[in-house]
């Protein structure tokens, strides 16, 4: 007897603006987005084909702007624990006021955090999630764990990031001894975490990425030894880099030499690396960066937040280098969400040399969408609204008072106030609807994390 192929299941969205964020960056005034087994069928103007099978939700997307789901490449969920503090710092003084606190965290913390981290996120578009989480304190549990489950708890896609440092303040570095683990340790630790997590499959809910933390917290041997690890099992490599004026000087002083070329001795510039912040880059980095491939995680709140300046984002595009946006740590980024990075990033950087030629609405955009898969390296999955790719978008809501006057859509969303999510896909399943996590009830999230912050605050308290 012949096999039949079952019918796929459709779900149609219609009647919306459509920005695709393709290479032609093609839009639709009006059109449809057509997702079949979690998939893109199609994307086109006007309403859907009438002839469609297995349709088993139509949603109508009037006054609405359908969008990829917004990707973040850089993050410490663990700090949502210590939001508020240190307020009046810049990168080195707030990274010892707050290691002492953080060398406490444990495992029902980091879930908490992750959780919030997580949830303010999706309910702000973000389908794709990636952390770097570096501070492991000896006992503290299952930390890496902590935060898989809570971004299968809340349904996005996750990068996670193993992190690592192995130079505490006895080697000259900031975090407390026993926040860091042996050189040893660190490498196995990562090598693990790869061969019991990472899916590299297309449409993969799970990924892990090698991230020893920054040249001022990790030994030379760490960074070198983490790119080989990472090369030879297949996966990506992150870290922070070019941060602030006071780390160019620790690598010039240590090294003898500036960041980027500290980071190519060691093996860390290719088109599989992607480093955080990237603010002080001369043009011989930027050259290095953009003819190796290596990408650039942009966060201008917390670069604002910290007082470490402006990235020249529009020379690092001009010269190919890719480029996504990261909330980065909310003890340093408060809010918590993605989708104001795509203002935040427009307006900061037309403070810098371009001015209003800077960046404009739809390179915001193409930042957290399209710049973001790049980085992850997932631009065949993510990132665009194009058939064959995985259903992962949003549909913003701009027909209330916050954008009423606005005509372009994209500009209403990147310029105007913070759009509401009237649904958002991953992979096809609804994780936002109306505003409202489908994975997680957000009032648990939050009563959660605040009991887990304040038992944080007592431990560090009490250890003084």
């Amino acid at each position: 007897m012949a096999h039949t192929t079952p019918a796929p299941s459709r779900l149609v969205i219609e009647n919306c603006a459509i920005a695709t964020v393709d290479a032609r960056d093609t839009e639709y005034a009006t059109g449809h987005v057509v997702v079949a087994d979690g998939l893109i069928e199609s994307v086109g103007a006007g309403p859907a084909p009438a002839d469609l099978t297995g349709v088993e939700r139509r949603v109508d997307g009037t006054g609405q702007l359908a969008t990829p789901g917004l990707v973040n490449t850089h993050h410490h969920f663990y700090q949502w624990l210590t939001r508020g503090l240190a307020q009046d710092c810049n990168l080195f003084d707030w990274l010892v006021t707050l290691y002492p606190v953080w060398a406490r965290i444990d495992e029902p913390m980091v879930h908490a955090a992750a959780q919030g981290s997580l949830a303010m996120m999706a309910r702000g578009g973000v389908t794709t999630a990636m952390d770097h989480h570096y501070v492991f304190p000896r006992g503290a549990g299952d930390l890496l764990g902590a935060e898989i489950g809570a971004a299968r708890e809340v349904g996005v896609r996750f990068t996670a990031a193993r992190g690592s440092m192995d130079r505490g303040v006895t080697d000259g570095g900031l975090p407390p001894d026993f926040a860091v683990e042996s050189t040893e340790d660190a490498l196995r630790f990562t090598e693990e975490a790869v061969d019991t997590h990472h899916d590299a499959s297309f449409g993969s809910m799970l990924q892990i990425a090698a991230a020893p933390c920054s040249p001022f917290s990790v030994s030379t041997e760490l960074l070198r030894e983490a790119a080989v690890l990472a090369r030879r099992k297949g996966v990506r490599l992150h870290t922070h880099g070019s941060e602030t004026r006071e780390e160019e000087k620790f690598c010039h002083e240590l090294f003898g030499m500036g960041p980027t070329d500290y980071f190519e001795s060691t093996g860390w510039l290719g088109d599989d690396v992607w480093m955080a912040h990237c603010v002080h880059m001369n043009d011989s980095d930027i050259d290095a960066f953009a003819r190796s491939g290596t990408g650039v995680a942009h966060c201008p709140s917390s670069n604002a937040r910290l007082a470490a300046g402006i990235a020249r984002v529009p020379d690092m595009l001009n010269a190919g280098v890719p480029v996504g946006l990261g909330v980065d740590g909310t003890a340093s980024n408060e809010s918590g969400e993605l989708h104001t990075e795509l203002r935040n990033a427009l307006l900061i950087n037309r403070l810098g040399g371009h001015r209003e030629a800077a960046l404009n609405a739809r390179q915001a955009l193409r930042l957290g969408t399209f710049g973001g898969a790049q980085v992850l390296g997932r631009t065949a999955e993510i990132g665009s609204l194009e058939a064959g790719k995985v259903a992962d978008l949003v549909l913003w809501k701009l027909d209330g008072l916050g954008h009423s006057t606005i005509a372009d859509p994209v500009a209403a969303l990147v310029f105007g106030a913070a759009a509401p999510v009237a649904l958002s896909l991953v992979g096809g399943r609804p994780v936002v609807e109306t505003g409202r996590l489908t994975g997680v009830d957000e009032d648990t999230v939050a009563r959660a994390a605040r009991d887990q912050a304040r038992r944080l605050a007592r431990i560090a308290a009490d250890a003084e």
